[in-house]
C-alpha cells in the first residue's frame, strides 16, 4: 500500500510504503524493518505456494505449535520466526519479554501463542481500481491575509484544519455525493514577495523590538497594499500563484477541465481585498485620475485668482493633449490580440471570511444603489456568487449588503446554521429581520414599543438561545421601571412566510385607533416590531415603505452565531482567526458548493405571494 501526497504547495513529505502488517490492528511495520523482512522472505521462500491460512486459524495454530521455526531473522530489538511461507511471527527481545516467554513455555504454551505477534505480507483487503476516490469536481483555493511573514506556512496548517472540518461535514451530510469531490488547496503569496527588503527593519527602533517585529510582519502588509509602489507586486504575486496552482492541478488531473470542473476561492482578511481587485481589475491610478477630473469639474472658477486660472487653462490643454495620445495608443492596442484575463479560470463562488472589503469599497466611493443585485459591487459575469462570512465580534470584518441597499444597515445578516441543527431553514428562504427601531421624525427619541408589540432586543438575531432570552427579560424589566406596565403583555411574534410584512394589530381597545406595526422575523431570530404614533395611520418613519421596498436578490452577509457562554471581549481577540476550525463554516461552504453543482441559478420571476 502506498500513500501518495499530491499537494503542490506543500513541502516534500516522505512516502511510507507498507509491506508487512500486524495482525488484528493491520498497522504497518516501520519501513526499515519491513524492508529487511521482505528481503529475507523473498530470499528464503521465493517460488513457494502460500496456504489459505486466513480461512482456518485453528489449523495455523496447530501447525505452529507442532513444529519449530524453519527460519529466523534477528533485528535490532526484535526477531522474526518463519514457520512456513505464510506463518510469520514477530517477537520482542526485551528482557521482560524473554522471561515471560520462558515461563509460559514451561507451562505448556507455545512460543507463538504466548508472546508472538503474527505478521501478514500485504493488507487484509486486496486493492482494486475501483478503490480510488472520486475525481475532483470542484477545487477551492484558500488565500491568506496578513501575518504570513510572521508564521511562514500557516496557511497550509489553516487549510489543513479547514479540510479536516469539511471532511467531517461531508461524511455526515453529503455522503450521497459519491460522484463529486471538493479539494481545498492553500495559496501562499506573501513569502515569495521581496517587497521592501530590509528597509523597514533598518528604520525600526530597538525598544520593544518584539512588538515592533510583530507589527512589521503582520499589519505592515496593509500598508504595503495601500502603497502605490508595492501594490502591483502583491497583486501580480497572488495572480501568478493562483494561475500556477491551477495550471499544475490541471496538468496532473486532465479530466478536471474536460468534465467542466469548477473553481471557488476562500479568502481571509486582506486576502479578500486583493482577490477582489484581481477579479475586477481595479486600478487605483485610473481611479485617482477620475476623482481628480470630477473634482475639477465641480470647481467654481469664479473664486480663483488670475494666475490660478491661467494654470488651470494650461492644465486643461495638457490634459486634452494627453487624451489625444491615449486615444492613439488605444487605437494601436486595439489592433493587437485581446489580452488574456488576469486569472485563467472563472470563479464560481467567492467566500470572504473576516473581510474588510466593505471599508475599502466605501473609501473608493461605492455607494448604495436601488437594484439589490450583487452586480452593484461584483458582476456575476466575473463571479457567480459572493459571500461575506464573519463573526459578530470580529473587529476586522465589515458588512457588504448596506453598500448595495442602504436600508439593509437596519436588517440583520443571515444567520449561519449550527452544524448540529435539525432540519434548518434553507438559506435562500430566510426572511429579513430588522435590527433597531426607527426614530420618530417628530421627536429625537426612538419609538417605544407599545403593549401590543414585542420589545426591541439588541441581540435578537443571535437565535432563541439562553443568552437572547436573558436579554429579553432584561429589556422587559427596564421597560417596567420606566412605567410601561403594559409591556408584561408583550409577545414574541413571528412574521408571515413572505418575510417583512405590515399588519394592523388586533385587540385594540374600543375607541382607540389601531396601531400599525411592522413585524419581521426569520426562523432563527427574535422579532423586532416597530409601532407608529397613535395619532396617525400613515407611517412617518418610513417603515410602511419598507414593506414594499427592494430586497436583496440573494443574501451576501452571513453571520456566525455567538456561543451561549462566549465572552465578547475574548472573542474580539480570537474570532478573526477562528474561522478555520469552525464546523458551521465547513458545512456552510459545502452547502453552497454542492448546491450550485446541482441546482440552476435562481431566475428573476416575481414572488407568487
Amino acid at each position: 500500500i502506498e500513500c501518495f501526497v499530491n499537494l503542490s504547495n506543500f513541502p516534500l513529505i516522505p512516502v511510507m510504503r507498507g509491506q508487512w502488517f500486524i495482525d488484528g490492528t493491520w498497522l504497518p511495520l516501520e519501513e526499515e524493518e519491513s524492508d529487511l523482512i521482505e528481503v529475507e522472505h523473498l530470499t528464503r521462500f521465493l517460488g513457494q505456494q502460500m496456504q489459505d491460512s486466513f480461512d482456518s486459524d485453528s489449523v495455523v495454530a496447530k501447525t505452529v505449535d507442532s513444529k519449530d521455526a524453519v527460519h529466523s531473522l534477528k533485528l535490532s530489538r526484535t526477531h522474526v520466526d518463519w514457520h512456513s511461507v505464510d506463518e510469520v511471527y514477530l517477537y520482542s527481545d526485551a528482557t521482560t519479554s524473554k522471561i515471560a516467554r520462558t515461563v509460559t513455555q514451561k507451562l505448556g504454551f507455545s512460543k507463538a501463542s504466548s508472546s508472538g505477534t503474527r505478521l501478514h505480507r500485504g493488507y487484509v483487503e486486496e486493492a482494486s481500481l475501483e478503490d480510488k476516490p472520486p475525481q475532483t469536481t470542484h477545487i477551492v483555493f484558500v488565500v491568506h491575509g496578513i501575518g504570513q511573514k510572521m508564521d511562514t506556512g500557516r496557511i497550509i496548517k489553516n487549510t489543513g484544519m479547514l479540510r479536516e472540518a469539511v471532511r467531517k461535514m461531508e461524511e455526515k451530510h453529503f455522503s450521497e455525493h459519491t460522484e463529486e469531490h471538493v479539494e481545498f488547496l492553500p495559496v501562499e503569496w506573501r513569502s515569495k514577495l521581496a517587497l521592501d527588503g530590509d528597509t523597514v527593519d533598518s528604520i525600526t527602533p530597538d525598544k520593544v523590538r518584539g512588538l515592533r517585529d510583530l507589527l512589521n510582519s503582520s499589519a505592515m502588509d496593509i500598508m504595503y497594499y495601500t502603497s502605490p509602489l508595492y501594490r502591483d507586486e502583491i497583486t501580480k504575486g497572488l495572480t501568478s500563484e493562483l494561475n500556477r496552482l491551477y495550471t499544475l492541478f490541471c496538468s496532473r488531473n486532465p479530466e478536471f477541465e474536460e468534465k467542466g470542473g469548477k473553481v471557488s476561492i476562500v479568502s481571509h482578511s486582506l486576502g479578500c481585498v486583493i482577490t477582489f481587485d484581481i477579479m475586477t481589475g481595479w486600478d487605483p491610478v485610473k481611479f485617482c485620475l477620475q476623482e481628480h477630473q470630477d473634482l475639477e469639474e465641480e470647481l467654481d472658477l469664479r473664486w480663483v485668482s488670475y494666475e490660478e486660472r491661467c494654470l488651470l487653462e494650461q492644465l486643461q490643454l495638457t490634459r486634452n493633449r494627453l487624451r489625444e495620445l491615449e486615444d492613439q495608443l488605444q487605437g494601436l492596442e486595439a489592433s493587437k490580440p485581446l489580452a488574456l484575463p488576469a486569472l485563467k479560470f472563472k470563479v464560481e463562488n467567492f467566500f470572504c471570511m473576516g473581510s474588510p472589503l466593505a471599508v475599502f469599497l466605501a473609501l473608493r466611493g461605492i455607494r448604495p444603489g436601488n437594484s439589490g443585485e450583487q452586480d452593484h459591487i461584483l458582476p456575476r459575469s466575473i463571479c457567480q456568487r459572493l459571500f461575506n462570512i464573519f463573526h459578530p465580534t470580529d473587529p476586522v470584518a465589515y458588512r457588504l449588503e448596506p453598500l448595495i441597499l442602504k436600508h439593509y444597515s437596519n436588517i440583520a445578516p443571515a444567520q449561519i446554521h449550527w452544524c448540529s441543527a435539525i432540519d434548518p431553514t434553507p438559506y435562500d428562504e430566510i426572511r429579513p429581520t430588522f435590527i433597531n427601531p426607527q426614530k420618530d421624525p417628530m421627536s429625537d427619541t426612538e419609538s417605544i414599543p407599545s403593549p401590543t408589540t414585542s420589545p426591541v432586543l439588541a441581540r435578537k438575531y443571535y437565535g432563541e438561545s439562553i443568552a437572547s432570552m436573558g436579554k429579553a427579560t432584561a429589556s422587559i424589566g427596564n421597560s417596567i421601571g420606566k412605567g410601561i406596565g403594559g409591556i408584561l403583555f408583550s409577545r414574541f411574534s413571528r412574521s408571515a412566510p413572505s418575510g417583512v410584512s405590515c399588519a394592523i394589530e388586533a385587540g385594540t381597545p374600543e375607541g382607540e385607533e389601531p396601531k400599525r406595526t411592522v413585524d419581521s422575523q426569520s426562523d432563527y431570530g427574535l422579532s423586532s416590531t416597530l409601532s407608529q404614533s397613535p395619532s396617525t395611520l400613515i407611517d412617518p418613519s418610513g417603515y410602511e415603505s419598507l414593506c414594499s421596498t427592494v430586497e436583496m436578490e440573494r443574501r451576501i452577509d452571513f453571520e456566525l452565531r455567538e456561543g451561549l457562554v462566549e465572552s465578547r471581549y475574548w472573542s474580539a481577540v480570537t474570532s478573526h482567526t477562528a474561522y478555520w476550525v469552525s464546523h458551521d463554516i465547513a458545512l456552510f461552504l459545502l452547502t453552497f458548493i454542492y448546491k450550485q453543482a446541482n441546482v440552476p441559478p435562481p431566475t428573476d420571476s416575481p414572488d407568487p405571494e
